[in-house]
């Protein structure tokens, strides 16, 4: 009833975009106090570590994951009615947006979800990189890049013009979902003790998932009630920040959920460095540290595009839901990343800044 009220009161769109802020400052917050991180994890892994970094994303992930099925086993949000799994999946765009996307993120230091809570802080390097990575996702999205991705995208796509669930696939139950969650949120906590990882940091990780299955719910619940159809949708990246860049680029732009979800996460990651005593301004230390990270934040910008989400909505907030290319596309940025690291860091030579 209250939800009912607050759309007649201010509208669709704005109760979309009010959600949308919610879900970003909870993301903003617990993402900066935890240094959260993709790019972390897998670098941590591919030096045959599997510390702090990797127990911080396991427990992200396996909290989303436990948050989002506990949620669809208690009605309060429906997997197939999400805007990822109503529409095709390309298994192709996965594969190379995917690897594409691990070898940006390595490039800039940070994938794109660490780069907007970075610049949040007084990151300039990571002002300059988003902002790269937004206008090369809106010319893949709209742009002249749009066709390139349409050619990949479409050289293998899901049948029946939808999304392949993992869980279908393997004729799984709905409760294996949680059951596989609390299993990789046991082995998180397990390295997580190991590693003698605070509890505070283990609080906000999980912060991190819960953010995603807030933004589930919370569209998926206005979902029902709205007259018009209103995406169901959740934490990502790539759509949002090409969103919210041409909001204020574009008069006739609309609020929606995305448009947000990117101021969400910067007041919140803003607040969080301000309270802690961690915002401080930082640049660039050389113009090849600059030029790498630029070529990064573009092939993260087209890659996530290409496989249908970023670090965060393709592995966190499409992998909470099982969706096969989520999945896959996760998968490939684990081995981009990893592959970059071995090939362009750990061999470069001692006293060769990154």
């Amino acid at each position: 009833m209250e939800l009912v009220t607050l759309l007649e009161r201010i509208g669709e769109g704005p109760t979309a975009a009010l959600f949308g802020l919610i879900t970003g400052i909870i993301f903003g917050v617990a993402a900066q106090r935890s240094n959260f991180c993709l790019r972390a994890a897998t670098v941590e892994f591919a030096r045959g570590q599997l510390g702090g970094k990797v127990a911080v994303w396991l427990l992200t992930f396996s909290t989303a994951v436990v948050w989002v099925q506990t949620a669809q086993l208690l009605g309060l949000f429906r997997a197939a009615d999400s805007r990822m799994m109503a529409v095709p999946g390309s298994w192709s765009g996965a594969v190379i947006g995917g690897l594409m996307f691990g070898v940006g993120m390595v490039l800039s230091r940070g994938c794109s979800g660490r780069l907007l809570v970075l610049a949040s802080t007084g990151n300039l390097r990571s002002v300059v990189s988003g902002l790269i990575f937004a206008v090369v996702a809106q010319m893949s999205l709209k742009g002249i890049l749009s066709p390139t991705r349409d050619r990949l995208a479409g050289l293998w796509v899901t049948p029946g013009g939808e999304n392949v669930s993992i869980l279908d696939m393997l004729r799984l139950p709905q409760w294996a979902g949680l059951v596989f969650g609390l299993g990789v949120a046991a082995l998180a906590l397990y390295l997580a003790r190991r590693n003698r990882i605070g509890a505070r940091v283990l609080v906000f990780a999980s912060g991190v998932g819960f953010a995603v299955a807030v933004g589930w719910v919370l569209t998926w619940t206005l979902a029902q009630v709205s007259f018009d159809p209103i995406p169901v949708t959740s934490a990502t990246f790539s759509g949002p920040s090409a969103n919210t860049l041409m909001f204020f680029l574009d008069r006739n732009a609309v609020l929606e959920f995305d448009v947000g979800l990117v101021p969400g996460v910067v007041i919140g990651a803003l607040i969080a460095s301000l309270l802690a005593r961690e915002f401080r301004w930082q640049a660039f230390d050389s113009v090849p540290v600059m030029r790498r990270s630029m070529i990064g934040a573009a092939l993260m910008g087209f890659g996530a595009m290409l496989a249908g989400g970023c670090a965060i909505g393709a592995g966190v907030t499409g992998g909470s839901i099982f969706a096969g290319t989520a999945w896959l596309a996760l998968f490939c940025m684990w081995i981009g990343a990893v592959t970059t690291d071995f090939l362009v860091d750990q061999r470069r030579p001692a006293g060769i800044a990154a």
